[in-house]
């Protein structure tokens, strides 16, 4: 199945030659778990702090079950650090 894989901030660098607007799109088999994605991207997991399916959160549980679909998009931020004091 095909899906859309978007890493952004520092975990871009993560991204290969050629990925536009933070964005990839991948050929996956129907079994594989949003951890499996983020480890093909050699993202360490720790630093796959939000990750979104489609726009919606998913629970750190729900990245070792394969909830992918043909055309989901998966979106992966770092933590984030600072603000105002």
């Amino acid at each position: 199945m095909k899906i859309a894989v978007k890493l952004y901030a520092s975990l871009a660098d993560h991204l290969p030659d050629g990925a536009v607007d933070h964005r990839v799109e991948l050929n996956v088999p129907e079994d594989v778990t949003p951890h499996q994605i983020i480890d093909r991207f050699r993202v360490p997991q720790e630093q796959a702090h939000l990750c979104l399916l489609n726009g919606v959160y998913l629970e750190p549980s729900e990245r070792d079950r394969p909830v992918l679909k043909e055309g989901d998009t998966l979106a992966v931020w770092p933590p984030v650090a600072g603000g105002a004091d």
